[in-house]
């Protein structure tokens, strides 16, 4: 172990370091040296990344029917067990099965990402650019079919808007 020496001992050469940084990054502030990073959220839209994970979407064929099959592929990856899918028996005999219901906790969920990495027809993504999930209710938190398909439109709070609307 290495002795200190009497400068050492008394942390003085520390404390004026610390006190140089301290007043350097102080004027710089003051004289506008710096760029702020402030921005006027939601006047201003701020820039999300088209990688970003937003909220989710399920993804129709070209016919306007669901592309999920129902194999819970997306279910069983899930980490934060958020995603709950029944099957159903479709009525097309070419078609095995569909959701007949598909059911997102957006609570729970923490936007990892590996339902849309396990899903292998490309029905489910995270690709809306929506985060500002805001709600007056839990339940407004789960997310049912109809929803992910784009049929309704969940209440978003951040715009202003208020259930009564």
């Amino acid at each position: 172990m290495q002795t200190l020496n009497f400068w050492q001992k008394l942390y003085i050469p520390e404390i004026l370091r610390g006190m140089w940084t301290t007043t350097r990054h102080f004027w710089a502030n003051v004289l506008g040296n710096r760029h702020t990073v402030t921005q006027q959220y939601p006047e201003q839209p701020t820039y999300v990344d088209e990688r970003y994970r937003g909220r989710h979407r399920l993804m129709r064929k070209e016919d306007g029917a669901p592309r999920c099959t129902a194999c819970m592929l997306c279910a069983t990856s899930c980490p934060a067990l958020c995603i709950h899918i029944e099957a159903a028996e479709h009525e097309d005999p070419t078609v095995e099965k569909y959701p007949g219901s598909f059911t997102i906790d957006e609570l729970r969920c923490v936007f990892c990402g590996l339902c849309v990495e396990a899903c292998p027809c490309d029905a489910i993504r995270m690709d809306t650019g929506i985060f500002a999930l805001a709600a007056y209710d839990r339940g407004n938190f789960l997310y049912p079919r109809n929803l992910l398909l784009g049929d309704d439109e969940p209440i978003n709070i951040a715009e202003g808007k208020t259930p009564a609307e």
